[in-house]
């Protein structure tokens, strides 16, 4: 594993990032573990394998107002975590594994990591009745720490409508908690990646 201290969304980040499936798209081969991959992985693997042929970034992606605004409040949910945890967010960067890499929000204090995730009212409430990480980002959680090395991994939830005292609400996720889940990541990407290969085979042939 190597680090690179690297701002995200920019080119040079883009370009680490090329042809390698990172934890963000893990669900999508995750899904249906046991069982044969469904179409999101399908699809997801033929991404990796164009990137890896062309030497291109993918043309097509999928940006809605709640990922702009995501992007925009980032800071705002950073400097919220920081006080509420009296500790120093640094650079997540991109994590470059071989074929796979990983890119956090945030690296925290040399043992830890954040990913946040800035949501509209409705899904702020349920983050917080849950007590639990939105079960959607789970295999994004387990891949920071899977590639991180790291002990934890906060998953913070932050709404700017919500009073100042509620806009941050943290759940953590222990790598002694989620050891088989790790395994089963480690097992499932094998697997994906091989699919990858033999798309390029075909992309190449």
């Amino acid at each position: 594993m190597k680090f690179h201290d690297v701002e995200q969304n920019s080119p040079e980040w883009d370009l680490l990032r090329l042809g390698k499936p990172t934890a963000s798209g893990y669900a999508k081969f995750m899904a249906n573990y046991g069982k044969p991959f469904g179409e999101p992985a399908q699809r997801y693997a033929l991404q990796i394998a164009l990137e890896q042929v062309t030497g291109r970034k993918a043309e097509y992606s999928f940006k809605n107002d709640y990922m702009e605004m995501g992007q925009e409040q980032e800071p705002l949910a950073r400097m919220a975590y920081e006080e509420m945890t009296f500790s120093e967010v640094t650079n997540g960067g991109f994590f470059d594994c071989g074929e796979w890499g990983d890119s956090p929000d945030g690296l925290v204090n040399g043992v830890g990591v954040v990913e946040f995730k800035c949501v509209i009212a409705s899904t702020h409430e349920a983050n917080i009745n849950r007590g639990a990480p939105d079960p959607a980002y789970r295999w994004q959680l387990i891949g920071h720490l899977d590639a991180t090395g790291r002990d934890w991994v906060d998953f913070g939830s932050y709404c700017a409508d919500y009073p100042e005292w509620n806009r941050m609400v943290i759940h953590r996720v222990n790598r002694s908690d989620v050891e088989e889940e790790l395994r089963q990541l480690a097992e499932r990407r094998t697997l994906f990646l091989a699919m990858v290969a033999e798309k390029v085979k075909q992309l190449t042939a």
